[in-house]
């Protein structure tokens, strides 16, 4: 996969939450993903058509998007719910946008379909294109969570 991808997966993903729920996120060693199993506790997951065919996918642990919807919505949440569930497929969506500006000012063309959130312990995320994919982890001050990219 292209690094200029997995670059504007990364800026996207922090712009979207300094700017929305003002945490700074600190992306990690991507990594080769074989497996479906998610990597968190709800997850929203986007499909991508255009120069970079496939999907994204981003997969919260509890901790770490309760905080998040928690500052974006200027409320206490106190734990995963349907206001956060909503938010996780926003936040995709909007990581999806900033990224795929990116990539735009690069000469690539991507468009995005509408998200899908899924939610709970031990659910999978089945990308597009099957096969591998890459992870990017990354790490807040309230738990983690992983930009998972599947790009034929």
């Amino acid at each position: 996969m292209d690094v200029r991808f997995i670059n504007a997966f990364i800026d996207g993903t922090i712009d979207v939450l300094k700017t929305m729920a003002f945490i700074e996120p600190r992306p990690g060693k991507p990594y080769l993903k074989k497996e479906t199993a998610a990597q968190g506790d709800v997850s929203a997951i986007i499909g991508l058509t255009g120069d970079a065919k496939g999907s994204l996918a981003l997969s919260f642990s509890a901790g770490s998007i309760i905080k998040i919807v928690s500052n974006m919505l200027g409320e206490d949440i106190q734990e995963v719910n349907a206001d956060v569930r909503d938010a996780v497929g926003e936040i995709t969506n909007m990581v999806s946008g900033v990224s795929r500006k990116c990539l735009e000012s690069q000469g690539f063309n991507v468009v995005a379909a509408i998200p899908t959130v899924v939610a709970g312990k031990d659910h999978t995320i089945r990308h597009v294109m099957g096969g591998p994919s890459i992870i990017i982890p990354f790490e807040t001050d309230y738990g983690s969570f992983v930009v998972d990219v599947c790009l034929g």
